[in-house]
């Protein structure tokens, strides 16, 4: 029941969290992102904590790669609300395979369990490491 509970928080602070995203583009252009994802991509705003793959997908559709952006400020939202702190201990010329989706589970996850210390492993193969180390 405490899990169902922290889902049900969390979501609430995921779609703040795109709310405020979405003003900063002006009130008008947020009404026509949620009618447009959900006339078009069957996505209502309400789907979103359970379909934030196919939230990110739709965004990029909308947006092309400028979605990053956005979901960059959703992801600042997000952790501003959920107070969340982190550190990355690896090298600089690593850069974390990490996506929208996968950052708004783990802040899920975190919430769930605010208390613990979380490490996550990252991989990467070799070519792209040689990638960017030339870079």
């Amino acid at each position: 029941m405490a899990k169902k509970r922290c889902e049900k928080k969390f979501n609430a602070i995921l779609l703040r969290s795109i709310d405020e995203a979405f003003l900063t583009l002006g009130e008008n252009a947020k009404s026509s992102l949620y009618f447009h994802l959900e006339t078009k991509f069957a996505i209502s705003k309400q789907n979103i904590p359970d379909r934030v793959g196919d939230f990110s997908d739709a965004l990029e559709q909308i947006f092309g790669l400028a979605a990053r952006h956005l979901e960059i400020l959703i992801m600042k939202c997000l952790n501003e609300k959920i107070k969340c702190t982190y550190e990355w201990a690896g090298p600089k010329w690593l850069v974390p395979d990490l996506t929208f989706e996968k950052y708004v589970k783990l802040l899920e996850l975190w919430c769930e369990e605010p208390g613990e210390a979380w490490q996550l492993e990252v991989t990467i193969d070799a070519r792209k490491r040689q990638e960017q180390q030339a870079q």
